[in-house]
C-alpha cells in the first residue's frame, strides 16, 4: 500500500468486520483439526506417522497455511507501506510465503490421496450386517464422518449392497461411499481452484510492487478470477446441500476474506496510479 492520505481509510466498523472474518477462519483451523482427528482414528486406526500425516490432517494443514497466507496478503496490500516492504522484511515474507505454499501443495496432494482411499472399496461378504454392532466397525455417513453402527443404522442398511473401504473397518452402502467419493473430489477441485487464484494474486502483488500492474491486466484478471470464484461458490453450495455445514461455512468465509484482498489490491493500485499522476 502507499501512504497517500488523500485516500480515506476504511471505517472502524468495516475493519472490525474484516478482522472478525479473519478470526473466524483462524478458529476453523481448530474445528478442522478435531474433524481430521476423529476421521484419522477410523481410517488409520490411530496409527498416524509423518508419512501419512498429510492424508490424515490435510484439511487442518491446508487451512492453517491459508490463514497465514491470508494475513500476509493483508499486511502487504493494506497495512505495510511500499517503502517498508523491502529488504529483510521482503525476504522474510518471501520465505514464510514459500513455506505456506509448500504445505498447501502438500495438502493438495493429501486430498488426492484421500480420494484414492475412500474410492478404494470392495464388497463386504456378511449375511447380517447387524452382527457388526458393538464392534470396531463404523459406517460412512459422509466424508470424514464415520459413526458407530447401531441397531437402527444397520437395519436401514439391510438388503442393500454393503461395501468396505480397503484396509479399514469402515463400511457403507454404495450410495454412502459414492457420496464420500464425490465430496473428496470436490475437495480436490476446490483446493486446485484456490491455487490458481492465489497464483494470479501473487503476480498482481509482484507487479504492483514493481509499478508494472496495468489497468488492462487488472480487468482481464477480474474476469478470469470471477470464473474461478464461481467454481468455489458452486463447491460451497454443494457442501451446503449435502449438509456439510463446516465446509460450507468455511468456503463462505474464504470467499468474503479474499473479497477484502481484492479490494485491497484495487485500492493499492488506485493510490499508486494517483501518486504517479500527481508527479
Amino acid at each position: 500500500m502507499t501512504t497517500d492520505s488523500s485516500f480515506r481509510s476504511p471505517s472502524l466498523w468495516f475493519q472490525i468486520f474484516k478482522y472478525a472474518i479473519y478470526c473466524l477462519l483462524a478458529y476453523n483451523v481448530w474445528l478442522f483439526f478435531l474433524k481430521d482427528l476423529a476421521a484419522s482414528a477410523q481410517i488409520f486406526s490411530g496409527q498416524v506417522s509423518w508419512q501419512n500425516a498429510v492424508e490424515a490432517y490435510s484439511a487442518s494443514i491446508d487451512t492453517l497455511a491459508w490463514v497465514i497466507l491470508l494475513l500476509m496478503f493483508e499486511l502487504e496490500t493494506a497495512v505495510i507501506s511500499d517503502e517498508k516492504l523491502s529488504g529483510t522484511l521482503k525476504w522474510g515474507f518471501s520465505g514464510l510465503r514459500g513455506l505456506c505454499y509448500l504445505f498447501i501443495a502438500w495438502s493438495f496432494y493429501g486430498y488426492i490421496i484421500k480420494y484414492g482411499v475412500v474410492t478404494d472399496f470392495s464388497s463386504l461378504n456378511i449375511a447380517d450386517v447387524c452382527a457388526l454392532v458393538g464392534t470396531d466397525f463404523t459406517f460412512a455417513h459422509s466424508l470424514d464422518d464415520y459413526l458407530p453402527l447401531t441397531p437402527e443404522t444397520c437395519a436401514a442398511m439391510q438388503s442393500q449392497d454393503i461395501l468396505q473401504i480397503t484396509g479399514t473397518k469402515i463400511i457403507g452402502t454404495t450410495e454412502q461411499l459414492a457420496l464420500a467419493g464425490s465430496l473428496a473430489l470436490t475437495d480436490i477441485i476446490n483446493a486446485g481452484d484456490w491455487l490458481v487464484i492465489v497464483a494470479i494474486l501473487e503476480i498482481e502483488v509482484l507487479l504492483q510492487v514493481k509499478g508494472a500492474l496495468s489497468e488492462r491486466m487488472l480487468k482481464t484478471n477480474k474476469y478470469v478470477k470471477g470464473c474461478l470464484y464461481t467454481v468455489l461458490f458452486a463447491c460451497a453450495v454443494y457442501w451446503g446441500i449435502d449438509g456439510q455445514f463446516l465446509y460450507f461455512w468455511d468456503a463462505f468465509l474464504w470467499l468474503v476474506a479474499f473479497l477484502f484482498i481484492e479490494m485491497n489490491i484495487f485500492n493499492w493500485h488506485a493510490e499508486t496510479s494517483a501518486d504517479q499522476a500527481a508527479r
